[in-house]
Protein backbone atom coordinates (compact mmCIF):
# COMPACT_ATOMS: atom_id res chain seq x y z
CA UNK A 1 0.00 0.00 0.00
CA UNK A 2 1.45 3.53 -0.85
CA UNK A 3 0.18 5.93 2.15
CA UNK A 4 -0.05 9.80 1.70
CA UNK A 5 -0.01 12.17 5.05
CA UNK A 6 -2.41 15.07 3.05
CA UNK A 7 -3.87 18.66 4.70
CA UNK A 8 -7.25 19.32 3.37
CA UNK A 9 -8.71 22.01 2.44
CA UNK A 10 -10.30 22.63 5.62
CA UNK A 11 -7.51 22.21 7.35
CA UNK A 12 -7.31 19.01 8.89
CA UNK A 13 -4.64 16.38 8.54
CA UNK A 14 -5.69 12.70 7.54
CA UNK A 15 -3.86 9.57 5.85
CA UNK A 16 -5.15 8.22 2.56
CA UNK A 17 -4.25 5.86 0.05
CA UNK A 18 -3.08 5.97 -3.58
CA UNK A 19 -5.27 3.80 -5.82
CA UNK A 20 -6.37 4.07 -9.49
CA UNK A 21 -9.05 6.44 -8.70
CA UNK A 22 -6.90 8.71 -7.14
CA UNK A 23 -6.52 9.10 -3.16
CA UNK A 24 -8.75 7.25 -0.75
CA UNK A 25 -8.92 8.57 2.98
CA UNK A 26 -8.20 5.82 5.76
CA UNK A 27 -9.38 5.75 9.22
CA UNK A 28 -6.62 4.26 11.81
CA UNK A 29 -3.49 5.04 13.22
CA UNK A 30 0.21 4.75 11.35
CA UNK A 31 1.40 2.48 13.42
CA UNK A 32 -1.88 0.17 14.57
CA UNK A 33 -3.07 -0.20 11.12
CA UNK A 34 -5.54 0.99 8.61
CA UNK A 35 -9.09 0.67 7.35
CA UNK A 36 -10.45 1.57 3.87
CA UNK A 37 -13.32 4.73 4.03
CA UNK A 38 -14.27 4.57 0.21
CA UNK A 39 -14.35 8.26 0.09
CA UNK A 40 -11.88 9.95 -1.59
CA UNK A 41 -9.93 12.79 -0.30
CA UNK A 42 -10.67 15.73 -2.55
CA UNK A 43 -9.08 18.74 -2.53
CA UNK A 44 -5.42 18.70 -0.19
CA UNK A 45 -1.76 19.39 -0.04
CA UNK A 46 0.73 16.37 0.07
CA UNK A 47 2.60 16.35 3.28
CA UNK A 48 6.03 14.38 4.01
CA UNK A 49 4.05 10.91 4.94
CA UNK A 50 5.80 10.76 7.94
CA UNK A 51 6.87 13.04 11.30
CA UNK A 52 10.02 11.45 12.09
CA UNK A 53 10.82 10.84 16.00
CA UNK A 54 14.64 10.78 15.05
CA UNK A 55 16.58 11.24 11.43
CA UNK A 56 19.18 8.76 11.38
CA UNK A 57 21.56 9.19 8.50
CA UNK A 58 24.30 6.92 6.85
CA UNK A 59 27.45 8.20 4.94
CA UNK A 60 29.68 6.71 2.25
CA UNK A 61 27.09 3.75 1.88
CA UNK A 62 27.41 3.66 -1.92
CA UNK A 63 30.25 1.93 -3.11
CA UNK A 64 30.44 3.91 -6.32
CA UNK A 65 29.94 6.93 -3.88
CA UNK A 66 32.86 6.32 -1.99
CA UNK A 67 35.41 5.68 -5.43
CA UNK A 68 34.16 9.41 -6.25
CA UNK A 69 34.76 10.47 -3.03
CA UNK A 70 38.36 9.00 -2.62
CA UNK A 71 37.37 7.90 0.62
CA UNK A 72 38.19 4.07 1.74
CA UNK A 73 35.09 1.80 1.87
CA UNK A 74 34.03 2.01 5.69
CA UNK A 75 34.17 -0.84 7.88
CA UNK A 76 31.24 0.11 9.75
CA UNK A 77 28.17 2.70 8.95
CA UNK A 78 29.12 6.04 9.07
CA UNK A 79 26.59 7.00 11.22
CA UNK A 80 25.43 11.22 11.50
CA UNK A 81 22.28 12.68 12.48
CA UNK A 82 19.89 15.30 10.98
CA UNK A 83 17.43 17.61 12.90
CA UNK A 84 13.70 16.06 12.45
CA UNK A 85 13.00 20.34 12.74
CA UNK A 86 14.83 19.84 8.78
CA UNK A 87 11.90 17.62 7.23
CA UNK A 88 10.23 19.36 4.29
CA UNK A 89 7.08 18.65 2.54
CA UNK A 90 7.05 17.37 -0.84
CA UNK A 91 6.59 20.53 -3.39
CA UNK A 92 7.77 22.48 -0.81
CA UNK A 93 10.82 24.91 -1.42
CA UNK A 94 14.75 23.64 -0.20
CA UNK A 95 15.87 27.17 1.16
CA UNK A 96 19.28 28.05 0.52
CA UNK A 97 20.88 29.55 4.03
CA UNK A 98 21.82 33.12 3.98
CA UNK A 99 22.18 33.56 7.76
CA UNK A 100 24.86 31.99 8.35
CA UNK A 101 25.39 31.73 4.36
CA UNK A 102 25.81 28.73 2.34
CA UNK A 103 27.23 28.57 -1.28
CA UNK A 104 27.57 24.87 -1.32
CA UNK A 105 24.57 23.80 -1.18
CA UNK A 106 24.31 20.18 -2.45
CA UNK A 107 21.50 17.15 -3.35
CA UNK A 108 21.40 13.65 -2.19
CA UNK A 109 18.87 11.35 -3.57
CA UNK A 110 18.27 8.03 -0.80
CA UNK A 111 16.41 5.57 0.39
CA UNK A 112 14.52 6.30 3.63
CA UNK A 113 13.19 3.52 6.33
CA UNK A 114 11.00 4.06 8.63
CA UNK A 115 11.15 1.98 11.69
CA UNK A 116 7.37 0.78 12.42
CA UNK A 117 8.13 -1.28 15.86
CA UNK A 118 10.24 0.19 18.88
CA UNK A 119 13.17 -2.19 18.88
CA UNK A 120 16.26 -2.62 20.26
CA UNK A 121 19.50 -5.45 19.42
CA UNK A 122 17.60 -6.78 16.19
CA UNK A 123 19.06 -9.42 14.37
CA UNK A 124 19.67 -9.27 10.58
CA UNK A 125 17.53 -11.72 10.39
CA UNK A 126 14.87 -10.67 11.85
CA UNK A 127 15.45 -6.55 10.90
CA UNK A 128 12.86 -6.43 8.16
CA UNK A 129 10.23 -7.32 10.89
CA UNK A 130 10.97 -4.07 12.38
CA UNK A 131 10.47 -1.76 9.04
CA UNK A 132 6.81 -0.27 8.24
CA UNK A 133 8.05 1.49 5.32
CA UNK A 134 9.82 3.08 2.91
CA UNK A 135 10.09 6.47 1.00
CA UNK A 136 12.09 8.73 -0.82
CA UNK A 137 14.49 11.16 0.78
CA UNK A 138 16.72 14.38 -0.04
CA UNK A 139 19.93 14.29 2.19
CA UNK A 140 20.40 18.42 1.73
CA UNK A 141 23.81 19.51 2.34
CA UNK A 142 25.48 22.51 2.68
CA UNK A 143 29.15 21.49 1.69
CA UNK A 144 30.96 24.27 3.23
CA UNK A 145 29.47 23.57 6.56
CA UNK A 146 30.07 20.14 6.62
CA UNK A 147 33.22 20.07 5.53
CA UNK A 148 34.90 23.47 6.41
CA UNK A 149 32.75 24.90 9.11
CA UNK A 150 31.33 22.50 11.50
CA UNK A 151 34.32 21.55 13.62
CA UNK A 152 34.92 18.27 12.01
CA UNK A 153 31.11 17.35 12.65
CA UNK A 154 28.52 16.83 9.64
CA UNK A 155 25.55 18.10 11.79
CA UNK A 156 25.38 21.54 11.14
CA UNK A 157 25.31 21.30 7.27
CA UNK A 158 23.25 18.45 7.13
CA UNK A 159 20.31 20.14 9.71
CA UNK A 160 19.28 23.49 8.42
CA UNK A 161 15.73 24.13 7.92
CA UNK A 162 14.24 22.36 4.47
CA UNK A 163 17.10 19.78 4.68
CA UNK A 164 15.55 16.97 5.03
CA UNK A 165 12.65 16.21 2.22
CA UNK A 166 10.59 13.38 2.36
CA UNK A 167 7.99 11.54 0.57
CA UNK A 168 6.15 11.20 -1.75
CA UNK A 169 4.03 8.20 -0.33
CA UNK A 170 5.14 5.33 2.84
CA UNK A 171 4.94 2.13 0.68
CA UNK A 172 4.14 -1.01 2.81
CA UNK A 173 6.80 -3.71 2.79
CA UNK A 174 4.83 -6.05 1.47
CA UNK A 175 5.28 -4.09 -1.98
CA UNK A 176 9.03 -3.68 -1.83
CA UNK A 177 10.27 -7.25 -0.65
CA UNK A 178 13.88 -7.08 -1.32
CA UNK A 179 14.84 -2.99 -0.75
CA UNK A 180 18.44 -3.23 -1.65
CA UNK A 181 17.18 -4.45 -5.48
CA UNK A 182 15.38 -1.03 -6.15
CA UNK A 183 16.59 1.76 -9.19
CA UNK A 184 17.50 5.54 -7.75
CA UNK A 185 18.02 8.68 -9.60
CA UNK A 186 18.15 12.29 -8.79
CA UNK A 187 17.11 14.41 -11.65
CA UNK A 188 18.07 18.55 -11.48
CA UNK A 189 16.34 20.46 -13.92
CA UNK A 190 15.27 17.18 -15.62
CA UNK A 191 18.86 16.28 -15.91
CA UNK A 192 19.73 12.93 -14.47
CA UNK A 193 22.50 13.51 -11.83
CA UNK A 194 22.95 9.98 -10.30
CA UNK A 195 21.49 7.27 -11.18
CA UNK A 196 22.13 3.71 -9.39
CA UNK A 197 20.60 0.84 -7.45
CA UNK A 198 20.25 0.17 -4.16
CA UNK A 199 22.04 -2.90 -4.25
CA UNK A 200 25.00 -1.16 -5.19
CA UNK A 201 24.89 -0.37 -1.05
CA UNK A 202 27.83 -1.59 1.23
CA UNK A 203 26.10 -1.79 4.20
CA UNK A 204 22.19 -3.51 2.91
CA UNK A 205 18.88 -2.08 5.23
CA UNK A 206 19.16 -5.55 7.52
CA UNK A 207 22.27 -4.94 8.42
CA UNK A 208 21.66 -1.10 9.36
CA UNK A 209 19.01 -1.87 11.23
CA UNK A 210 21.19 -4.47 13.04
CA UNK A 211 23.82 -1.98 13.30
CA UNK A 212 22.36 1.01 14.41
CA UNK A 213 19.68 -1.27 16.92
CA UNK A 214 22.83 -2.30 19.15
CA UNK A 215 22.21 -1.79 22.55
CA UNK A 216 20.31 1.54 20.91
CA UNK A 217 16.96 1.75 20.99
CA UNK A 218 15.37 2.87 18.05
CA UNK A 219 11.65 4.21 18.58
CA UNK A 220 8.87 3.79 15.92
CA UNK A 221 8.84 6.64 13.65
CA UNK A 222 12.56 6.28 13.43
CA UNK A 223 13.66 7.53 10.14
CA UNK A 224 16.79 5.96 8.57
CA UNK A 225 18.73 7.03 5.34
CA UNK A 226 20.32 4.96 3.99
CA UNK A 227 22.80 6.98 1.55
CA UNK A 228 23.40 8.18 -1.56
CA UNK A 229 24.66 7.05 -4.93
CA UNK A 230 27.78 8.19 -6.64
CA UNK A 231 26.77 12.00 -8.80
CA UNK A 232 26.73 14.21 -6.22
CA UNK A 233 27.60 17.89 -6.76
CA UNK A 234 30.62 17.26 -4.58
CA UNK A 235 32.23 14.91 -6.46
CA UNK A 236 31.51 16.57 -9.86
CA UNK A 237 33.60 18.22 -12.14
CA UNK A 238 33.15 21.12 -12.30
CA UNK A 239 31.27 20.87 -8.66
CA UNK A 240 27.52 21.36 -9.35
CA UNK A 241 25.40 23.37 -6.49
CA UNK A 242 21.95 23.92 -5.72
CA UNK A 243 20.64 27.83 -7.43
CA UNK A 244 17.40 29.25 -6.67
CA UNK A 245 14.74 28.15 -9.40
CA UNK A 246 16.27 24.43 -9.58
CA UNK A 247 13.42 21.53 -9.49
CA UNK A 248 14.78 18.51 -7.47
CA UNK A 249 13.64 15.20 -8.31
CA UNK A 250 14.10 12.00 -6.27
CA UNK A 251 12.88 8.78 -8.16
CA UNK A 252 12.78 5.20 -6.45
CA UNK A 253 11.48 2.41 -7.89
CA UNK A 254 7.90 1.63 -6.81
CA UNK A 255 8.00 4.55 -4.58
CA UNK A 256 7.41 7.49 -7.06
CA UNK A 257 9.58 10.68 -7.21
CA UNK A 258 9.79 13.68 -4.29
CA UNK A 259 10.00 16.78 -5.90
CA UNK A 260 10.96 20.21 -4.45
CA UNK A 261 11.71 23.38 -6.03
CA UNK A 262 14.88 25.75 -4.11
CA UNK A 263 14.09 29.31 -3.63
Amino acid sequence: MKIARIELEEGEIRFARLTEEGLELLEGDLFGGFLPTGKKAGKHRLLAPIIPHAILCIGLNYRAHAEEMKSRLPDYPVLFFKNPSALLNPGASIHIPRTPVSTQVDYEGELAVVIGTTCKNVSRENALDHVLGYTCANDVSARDWQKQWGGGQWCRGKSFDTFAPLGPYLVTPDEIPNPNALEIATRVNGEVLQQSNTADMIFDVPALIEFLSGETTLAKGTVILTGTPSGVGLGRTPQRWLQPGDRVEIEIEGIGVLENLVE
